[in-house]
C-alpha cells in the first residue's frame, strides 16, 4: 500500500468522527432542524434495541421519553419516601423531648430515654456513657455506664469524641466492649456526642444489622437528639 493510500485509510475514520461531531453540534444548536425538515424525519430509521425491526426517529424519541418519565417517577417516589421517613423521625425526636421535659427527676428522664429509644426508635441495644462532668445522680443500671475519658472501653472512641460530631457505621471489635452483654452481636452503631466537645459523654445505639447504621445516614437528626439529651441530663 502506498503512503498516500495508507494516509487516506488512517484519515478516513478521523474525518468521519469530525463530521459526526460537527453534525451533533449543529443539531444541538438548532433543535428545530427536524421540524423544518419533516420529510427527512419520516425517512430516518433506527435499529430497535432488542434487535427487532427498525423504528422511526419519532418512535425512538417517544420510547426514550417514556423511559425517562419512568425514571423520574421512581426518583420522585424515593424522595417522597425519604421525606416521610424524615418527618416521622423529627416527630419521634419531638415526642421524646416532650416526655423528657415532663419527667420530674433526672432518674425518671433516664427511664423515659431508655424506654423511648427501645420502643419508639427500635434500638436493639443502647448505652449512655457518662463522664465525670455529668450529674452524679445520672444512674440507671443496665443503661448508663459512668466512665472516665481515659477508660480502656472509652479509648477506642477517642477520634469520634475529639470530633464531637455524630457518626454512623460499623463497630470495631474493641468498640463493642462498651456494651455490657451481647456485644458480639452488634455490627453497626450510631454515636451521638453529648455536650460541648463531648464533655458529658456519648450515646451509642447498636444494631445487629451491619447496614442499619451506615455513613450515609442523616447526621443532623442525631445532632438534634444529642442537643435534647444534653439538656435533659441537667440535674
Amino acid at each position: 500500500m502506498s503512503q498516500q493510500q495508507s494516509g487516506a485509510a488512517v484519515g478516513a475514520p478521523l474525518a468521519d468522527t469530525l463530521a459526526e461531531d460537527s453534525i451533533a453540534d449543529y443539531l444541538k444548536s438548532h433543535p428545530d432542524f427536524f421540524e423544518r425538515n419533516t420529510p427527512l424525519v419520516l425517512g430516518l430509521k433506527l435499529p430497535h434495541r432488542a434487535g427487532g425491526a427498525a423504528i422511526s426517529l419519532v418512535e425512538r424519541q417517544v420510547s426514550m421519553l417514556r423511559q425517562r418519565n419512568a425514571q423520574l417517577e421512581r426518583q420522585l417516589k424515593d424522595l417522597v419516601a425519604v421525606a416521610k421517613q424524615n418527618d416521622t423521625l423529627v416527630e419521634k425526636i419531638h415526642q421524646l423531648g416532650l416526655k423528657l421535659m415532663r419527667a420530674p427527676t433526672l432518674v425518671a428522664r433516664l427511664e423515659q430515654l431508655e424506654t423511648g429509644l427501645r420502643e419508639d426508635f427500635a434500638a436493639e441495644r443502647a448505652v449512655l456513657v457518662l463522664f465525670p462532668d455529668s450529674p452524679a445522680a445520672a444512674v440507671r443500671e443496665g443503661f448508663v455506664r459512668r466512665l472516665g475519658s481515659d477508660d480502656p472501653d472509652v479509648r477506642p472512641f477517642a477520634t469520634f469524641l475529639r470530633a464531637a460530631k455524630p457518626r454512623c457505621g460499623p463497630l470495631r471489635d474493641r468498640q463493642k466492649n462498651i456494651f455490657a452483654h451481647d456485644a458480639d452481636e452488634i455490627s453497626s452503631a450510631a454515636l451521638v456526642p453529648l455536650g460541648s466537645e463531648s464533655r458529658l459523654g456519648f450515646l451509642i445505639i447498636g444494631s445487629r444489622d451491619p447496614d442499619h447504621f451506615h455513613p450515609g445516614k442523616r447526621m443532623d437528626f442525631l445532632a438534634r437528639l444529642g442537643e435534647v439529651l444534653a439538656v435533659a441530663l441537667r440535674d
